[in-house]
């Protein structure tokens, strides 16, 4: 069997100046390898490249940085909550999202097209059973990052990589990322990810589309983690009714998420 992990980290809006970007993992008996490094992609793009993915493996998960399931008109969705309660004391911040932010979730958004476009299953436990089949999980790059790397996980802690905001970003916290990346992907030993993360630390002057391919990698290395990794080391934040998150748990749940979980009444297993 043939399982292709596609990360996508779509930028949330359809602009054409600033798109998202995209890469492909690729498992088989053999192992995992990086298929195709992070690229720039559009929605449309995007789900080219998936329905491309999917003619030629068994199984195809689109892990998506992006809410998949917005049924709030205002404020947050539970699951945002919960994450925000790790993310903000680590020095994050997680974006609410609701049915009234034109562009992203309105009724007429690219991610509704695009959901619609891939007509991907969204159910992550099935995700991880099934042998064959297209799915699509909402992944969160921030809140992996504190889960993998303990470094990120205090007061404050989180790491500053995003280029455009200049008065933030630093240049050893992107190298730092880097590494973290090719340390989660050793973890499922994944192939050829090594030399992509010593060119994005050779990068002296990133900008945000940098970044964007950084999270979109992420993205992917949570999906591939997610299907390959004993469960306990993954979590699943809310449900498929109010909305959800996939990340990973390679220590547990972190006891901020639990206390918000249960505060909120939110599942979170």
């Amino acid at each position: 069997m043939t399982t292709s992990v596609v990360g996508f980290d779509s930028a949330w809006t359809d602009n054409p100046k600033a798109p998202g970007a995209i890469c492909v993992i690729r498992l088989d008996a053999h192992g995992a390898r990086l298929h195709m490094e992070p690229r720039l992609a559009s929605f449309s793009e995007a789900a080219a490249l998936i329905h491309a993915e999917r003619l030629e493996v068994d199984k195809c998960v689109v892990a998506l940085d992006q809410p998949t399931i917005v049924p709030n008109l205002s404020g947050s969705r539970p699951v945002d909550k919960v994450a925000g309660a790790l993310i903000s004391w680590v020095g994050g911040g997680v974006q609410p999202a609701n049915r009234s932010k034109l562009g992203m979730f309105d009724d007429a958004a690219p991610i509704w097209r695009f959901k619609h476009a891939i007509g991907a299953f969204e159910d992550p436990d099935a995700a991880r059973t099934a042998s064959t089949g297209l799915f699509l999980i909402e992944v969160f790059p921030a809140l992996a990052l504190v889960a993998i790397d303990s470094a990120y996980c205090k007061r404050l802690g989180a790491p500053k990589y995003n280029p455009a905001n200049r008065r933030m970003f630093q240049l050893d916290h992107w190298h730092s990322v880097a590494e973290t990346i090719r340390v989660f992907g050793s973890l499922n030993a994944l192939e050829h990810l090594e030399l992509w993360c010593s060119a994005v630390s050779a990068n002296l002057t990133p900008t945000k589309a940098d970044q964007d391919k950084i999270d979109a990698m992420i993205c992917a290395l949570v999906g591939l983690h997610w299907l390959v990794a004993p469960r306990e080391q993954s979590v699943m934040i809310g449900d498929l009714v109010s909305g959800y998150i996939i990340a990973p748990a390679l220590c547990g749940i972190h006891e901020r998420l639990a206390i918000a979980a249960r505060k909120r009444d939110v599942p979170i297993r």
